[in-house]
Order: structure tokens, then sequence, then C-alpha cells
């Protein structure tokens, strides 16, 4: 394979910056922004991160043959050397760009969707996929789970890819003739400048509640909400959830031409006549899509409450815009299921159970007065909190269950370097807050053998936590774990 190479004036065309040593006319053979990878006439951005500042590497990078730094400080370590040093404001900001134009600007030949929220970003990721797909496009996807691209499924490391790695996968989505991509859009990723280099063709807005305020997060609300807003400074087309009551402010200073969606007269797509759905062993909603004036049309969401209606809303909303027949919605909406996102496993006709990835007090929350709406003979939550974590979330989560949930089963989580028995005592301490019954079943396994055992005709059962995840961390190792296969092994040795 022919080895790339780019001249860095070309990479540097939609940057501002400063040539403070050496020429912009020279050749670059790789781009490069861990320190580790340096490689003979690479170019090399000084990110400043949480626990390590790329600058200080500039030197080493220098004697490893890089041909350009591009840094936002002085470096004068590297003056005597022969790289060329770039200067720019915020190196982040640069290596977007950079990134971008290296990898031939993909985002210009796809449709780019972009879907920021508190709640709800991977769930309609899947839903708009599944609507697309059924309609005959070809469709990428990039999300706290998983990037997928074509038949290949990569596991995530972030829900927004660092800059460079975003456009690799779009450039291997290209070449794999994707069409569509959609992408959820973390504030951390607007804030860190992951999206830059390209424009979205739709960005979308789900909810804002108060969550990822804390160290190396957001330093406040305000400062997590602005950050979500900026991805409406950054599309052609925002499509915003109108009932949210921070929708005027995250839209503000918006740059695109502006939809909303939601149940309030006000919103130009409309949810109406909600009816909750109970058959054996699953638990779904339908209603009324309206459009303005205009005649809509009746869909129905084989996953529970009010939340799955916003998000079939904000798939709707989308895929308007691609001209996909009611049908294709019609069907999609039915068979779209997304791992360790209110999933059902049917294991009885008698009770419902479902695996939620649930693991604050907010989204746990959330989803058991959802499910109490639907009025259960009794509502039994199983769950446990992270070791080496906020302690107060592991109250917080225990006064929810004790106080929503008919019968509480604390087990473990991901225990980490903490003992579980530890964390256990504390959540039982929140639940001692409440007059809510618990059990207590260290082993998750056993833990869900009990709640399985122990259904009764009616029961809904919750297992919180984990989601999605396949694996439990012990003392810095991960083993092997998905309840999908520990309820399968149950159930055939019960």
């Amino acid at each position: 394979m022919e080895e790339k190479t780019m001249l860095l004036s070309d990479l540097l065309q939609h940057i501002a910056y400063t040539c403070v040593q050496g020429q912009t006319d020279r050749p670059v053979r790789a781009v490069i922004y861990d320190s580790r990878k340096v490689c003979a006439g690479c170019l090399f951005i000084c990110i400043k991160g949480a626990n390590f500042d790329g600058h200080a590497f500039a030197a080493e990078a220098a004697q490893k043959g890089a041909a350009v730094l591009v840094v936002s400080e002085d470096v004068p370590a590297v003056a005597e050397s022969d790289v060329t040093v770039i200067r720019v404001a915020d190196t982040r900001y640069a290596m977007a760009f950079i990134s971008a134009a290296w990898f031939g600007n993909p985002a210009q030949k796809l449709k780019t969707i972009g879907i920021t929220g508190t709640k709800g970003k991977t769930t309609s990721t899947y839903l708009v996929k599944s609507i697309l797909e059924h309609a005959g496009y070809r469709v990428g996807l990039i999300g706290t789970i998983e990037i997928i691209i074509g038949d290949t499924h990569i596991h995530a490391s972030n829900t927004t890819p660092e800059s460079y790695l975003l456009q690799e996968y779009f450039a291997q989505m290209v070449e794999a003739g994707i069409e569509i991509v959609v992408m959820e859009v973390s504030s951390q990723a607007l804030m860190l400048h992951r999206t830059q280099g390209f424009v979205f063709d739709y960005g979308i807005f789900t909810n804002l509640e108060a969550d990822h305020i804390g160290p190396n997060e957001h330093a406040d609300f305000a400062d997590y909400l602005r950050c979500k807003a900026l991805l409406f400074k950054q599309c052609r087309i925002g499509i915003g959830n109108g009932d949210d009551r921070h929708f005027a402010q995250v839209m503000e200073g918006h740059t695109c031409t502006l939809e909303s969606f939601g149940l309030g007269e006000n919103c130009d797509i409309r949810a109406e006549h909600l009816a909750l759905i109970h058959k054996p062993g699953e638990l779904g909603v339908s209603f009324d899509v309206c459009f303005g004036n205009a005649q809509g049309f009746a869909v129905e969401v084989p996953t529970p409450g009010r939340f799955s209606v916003y998000n079939a809303l904000t798939a709707i909303a989308i895929c308007r815009h691609f001209e996909v027949a009611e049908e294709a919605i019609r069907k999609a909406l039915l068979q779209a299921h997304v791992k360790g996102r209110i999933e059902m496993v049917k294991v009885s006709d008698d009770f419902t159970l479902l695996i939620d990835y649930a693991h604050n007090a907010m989204a746990l929350e959330s989803l058991l007065t959802t499910l109490k709406e639907y009025e259960p003979h009794r509502l039994v939550c199983l769950f446990g909190c992270g070791g080496n974590r906020s302690r107060s979330r592991r109250f917080e989560m225990g006064e929810v269950s004790g106080r929503l949930a008919d019968l509480t089963v604390i087990t473990s989580d991901n225990p980490r370097f903490e003992e579980p028995l530890d964390i256990i005592a504390d959540i039982r301490t929140g639940i001692a807050r409440t007059d809510g019954r618990y059990v207590e079943i260290c082993d998750r396994k056993e833990a869900i053998r009990y709640v399985i055992a122990h259904g009764e005709p009616g029961d809904i059962i919750v297992l919180a936590g984990k989601g999605h995840e396949d694996y439990q961390e012990i003392k810095g190792v991960k083993y092997p774990m998905d309840e999908r296969e520990l309820i399968r092994d149950i159930l055939e040795n019960r």
C-alpha cells in the first residue's frame, strides 16, 4: 500500500495559524496526537488532556523525526531543530480541521445527523438507523455502545470519538458506500471540539437535565447547557424537543433552520392520543403522529412510557426529511431494539422482565415512574452501584428504588477496587430512608435467578445498571458477564 503524504499547507487551509518556525510547504506522512505513536515525517498535535500535556513531549517528538508540531503555547526546546512549528489558539479545534482535511473531508460525502441531549441519544440513533434502512438507505452509526460501518461493529470507548477517529470512521463509511451517518454527540465532545471540521446536516436536541457536572466534565449546569447549544451553531437544520423547559435556551443564537417536536400544541410534529400497551411479557405505547394541521398516522412502539414517545418522535422528525413512507416508519419502530435500553427479555407469559442501563438516581426514577404507570402487580428492581464512584449515587439510587419499587434486590455491579458488600451497605442506607422492602444477594447471577424464580403474575422486573455492558469489572479485571447469557443459563438449568 502506497504511503500517504499531504502538504502541510493543504492541511491548514481552514484554520487560523502562525508559522512560528520552518516552512508550510513540507510533506506530512501521518497525523498523530498520541505521543507514543510519533513517527518520522508526521504532524504531531500537542493536546492538553486531563492528565497529560502534549507540549511536554514536543522535544521528544522532534527528536523522533516529526516534521511538524501544532502547538498552542511556546515550545522553546525545539528552537534548534528542523521541525516546523505551527501555533494555533486551540490545538483540539485545529485537530478537527486537520483530521478532516487528512481524510479528504469525508463528511461532505455523507448526510450527517447529530443527536445531543441528556437522555435518549442512544435509543434515538438506533431508531433512526432502523427507519432509514427500512426505506432502503445505507446507514452508519456512531454512539455509546458501538460504531457500525456496514457489517462491521466496533466497540466504542467514548460516546463521541476524538475528531481524528471520527473523521477516520467517516472515511471508512464513504469507502463502504454508506450514505447517511447518525451519531450521538456528547456535551464533552462539543466542549472539546471533536465534531468541528464539518457542518452537520441535521442537529437534534432530545432533552436536558443536570448531569455530567464535576471534575473533568462541566463546571456547572450553565456550562453543560452552553456546550449542548453549540450543536445548533454547527448544523444546517436543527430539530428539538419543544416540550423541554430548556429548549429556548439551547436554541438561543442558533444559526440553523429550526423545527420542534413534542406533545405541546406549538410543536411542529406532535404526538396525540397516547395509549399504554401491556401484552404478555411486553410493554409498549401507541400514539398518533400529527404534522401541523396535516393528516397524521398511528404508530406503536414496543417499549414503555412517555420517553419512548419522545424517542420515536425524534426519529420521525429526522426521517421525514428523507421522504420515508409511513409504512416503513411503522414497521421500523416495531422492530427496532436497542441493547440494554428498556430491552425486554422474554422469560414468562406471566410477568415482564427488562434490562436497562439506568445507573444513576435520575435515570432510575424516570424508568421506575414510567413502569408504575402500567400498574404492575409488583414492581421489582434489581441493581447495584459501581465501585470507585460517588457514594452519594448509592444513597440516592437506594432511596429512589425503596420509594418506587415494591421490592428491591440489591446486588453487585462493577465493584472495581471496592468491596461489593461495602457498596451494598451504602445502597441499604439509602433504602432505609424509605419503608421499601428489599433483599441482598451479592452475586448478580444468583440475584437474577432469585427474581425469575420468585416472579409473580403481573410483575414487572427491572435489571438496572448494566444495560449493554457485557462484563463485570473486579480488581482491575473485566470478566465476561452478559445479563442475557445469565438469563439464558438460568432458564436452561431451571
